[in-house]
C-alpha cells in the first residue's frame, strides 16, 4: 500500500438501496468458510434451507409447494420461469408499470413467447377489472405475470386481488416478489399464486448469489418437457435436489452460507412482521424527514410501499443527481438513482440491516449536501433551520452525518 494513501475505513458505507444491500457482521463472516458442493453436510444445509423458505411463505411440502434455488440474480429465476413453465404455444398477460414489469415483457421477446402487455402508468397500481377483462376477451393467455414491489418507485401492487381475478379464469399466476418476500406479508394460497420468484439479497439480507422460486408441485410437474434452456430449466433443477440433494451445476456455496445466517437472523428478529416493522419505522422516518428538507415524495401515500421511495428532484437548477450522489458518498450514504424516464428522481431504500439511527444519520448528511451544494429547496424555511432539526434530528440523538455510525449489528 502507498505510504500516502489513506488508511481504509472502519466500516463499509451503507446501501440505502433495493438490494445489494447492507448485510450484518455476522452474515459476512459466514463466508469466510468454504464448502464442498458434493459434500453431505453442505448438501443438508441446503435442503434446511429450501424447507425454511417454504415456512417463511407460510407453505410446505405437505401442502404441495417446493422451493427451487437457482444460481444468478432475481433476474435469472424469473426468466427460468416463463422458459420452463409457459407450453410451447402458450401466451403471459404481463401487468407493467415500471422497469421491471417492463424487463419481464423483455425476457418474453427474446424467448419467443407470445405476450401482451397491460400497462398501467407508473405511479398507478394494476387495475383486477382491466385483467378479468383481458383475461375474459382473450383465451389464448395462459399465464399472468405481476410485480408486487415494483422499485422502479416503490409502488405496491394489488397482489391478492390480481390472483383472485387469475384464478376466477382458470390461468396460472407468475410474481415477482423480490423486494417484498420476507418483509411484506403475503398469503401464497389466498392469492392464488402459482409461482413466486424472490432473491438471497433482498427483505432477508443475504448477499447476491441465488434466487429462488416457490411453487406449487402440481404446476412445476405439469410443465415436464417445455424448457426452452438448459441451466434455466427448473424441473430437471427440482429434480437434482430431490435426487441428490445437489445443484446440477456449481452451487454460489458462499452465498448460500451467508443465506442461512440471514435465515437465523431473521427468525431472531421476529420473523417478517418483526422486519416488516422495522423497515416501516424507516420508512416513515425518512419520509418526514425527506418533506422537511424540501424533497417530494413521487408516489400518493395510499399506493407507496416501505421498501423503497421516490423523490423528485430539486427544482434548483443548481442540482444535479451525480453531485448529489458523490456528496452523500463522500459521507458514507448510498442511494439509489431514477429509473423512470417520464420524471427525474432519485430513489432511497428503507431496507437491509439499517436501524432508524442510520436513517437519521442519512437525513442530517442530505441536509449537509444541500448546504454543500447551495441548493434552495420550495421549504426553505426547513432548509434555513440548523441542519439537525431540518433533518427530524433532536439534539439529544446526538448524530452527525460525520459521526462514527452504529456498529454492525450480529
Amino acid at each position: 500500500m502507498d505510504p500516502a494513501s489513506p488508511p481504509p475505513p472502519a466500516q463499509d458505507k451503507l446501501l440505502f438501496t433495493p438490494g445489494p444491500l447492507t448485510t450484518s457482521l455476522s452474515v459476512k463472516q459466514a463466508m469466510l468458510h468454504d464448502a464442498g458442493s458434493w459434500d453431505s453436510e453442505f448438501n443438508a444445509r441446503v435442503k434446511g434451507i429450501r424447507d425454511r423458505l417454504l415456512k417463511l411463505g407460510g407453505i410446505s411440502r405437505q401442502a404441495g409447494y417446493e422451493a427451487i434455488l437457482l444460481q444468478g440474480s432475481g433476474t435469472f429465476g424469473v426468466e427460468a420461469v416463463f422458459s420452463s413453465c409457459v407450453p410451447p404455444h402458450g401466451k403471459v398477460a404481463v401487468l407493467a408499470n415500471g422497469a421491471y414489469g417492463e424487463r419481464m415483457l423483455a425476457m418474453l421477446q427474446q424467448a419467443r413467447i407470445a405476450h401482451l402487455a397491460l400497462r398501467t402508468p407508473e405511479d398507478t397500481p394494476n387495475d383486477p377489472a382491466a385483467l378479468h377483462k383481458v383475461l375474459a376477451a382473450d383465451r389464448d393467455i395462459t399465464h399472468v405475470a405481476a410485480v408486487h414491489c415494483e422499485t422502479t418507485t416503490g409502488l405496491m401492487n394489488p397482489i391478492t386481488d390480481l390472483g383472485c381475478v387469475v384464478a376466477s379464469h382458470g390461468r396460472s399466476y407468475i410474481v415477482d416478489a423480490m423486494s417484498s418476500f420476507g418483509a411484506v406479508p403475503l398469503d401464497l394460497p389466498a392469492a392464488g399464486i402459482d409461482y413466486l420468484i424472490s432473491s438471497a439479497n433482498k427483505c432477508i439480507e443475504g448477499v447476491p448469489g441465488f434466487s429462488f422460486i416457490l411453487c406449487r408441485r402440481v404446476a412445476l410437474l405439469a410443465c415436464e418437457g417445455y424448457a426452452r434452456s438448459l441451466s434455466f430449466d427448473l424441473i430437471s433443477q427440482f429434480k437434482g435436489f430431490e435426487r441428490n440433494g445437489q445443484f446440477r451445476y456449481t452451487p454460489p456455496t458462499h452465498a448460500l452460507l451467508a443465506f442461512e445466517q440471514a435465515l437465523n437472523e431473521l427468525e431472531q428478529e421476529g420473523g417478517v412482521e418483526a422486519r416488516a416493522a422495522r423497515y416501516r419505522r424507516n420508512h416513515l422516518v425518512l419520509l418526514e424527514g425527506m418533506k422537511k428538507l424540501g424533497f417530494r415524495p413521487f408516489l400518493q401515500p395510499e399506493v407507496q410501499g416501505y421498501i423503497i421511495t421516490s423523490f423528485h428532484f430539486p427544482n434548483d437548477p443548481r442540482f444535479t443527481f451525480p453531485d448529489f450522489y458523490r456528496e452523500l458518498s463522500e459521507r458514507g450514504f448510498l442511494i439509489y438513482p431514477g429509473k423512470i424516464s417520464q420524471v427525474d428522481l432519485f430513489r432511497i431504500g428503507s431496507i437491509g440491516r439499517l436501524f432508524e439511527a442510520d436513517i437519521r444519520s442519512l437525513l442530517a448528511a442530505v441536509a449537509e449536501t444541500i448546504a454543500a451544494m447551495g441548493l434552495t429547496l420550495e421549504r426553505e424555511r426547513a432548509v434555513a433551520a440548523p441542519a439537525r432539526e431540518a433533518a427530524g434530528l433532536s439534539p439529544a440523538d446526538g448524530l452527525r452525518a460525520t459521526d462514527a455510525r452504529p456498529q454492525p449489528q450480529a
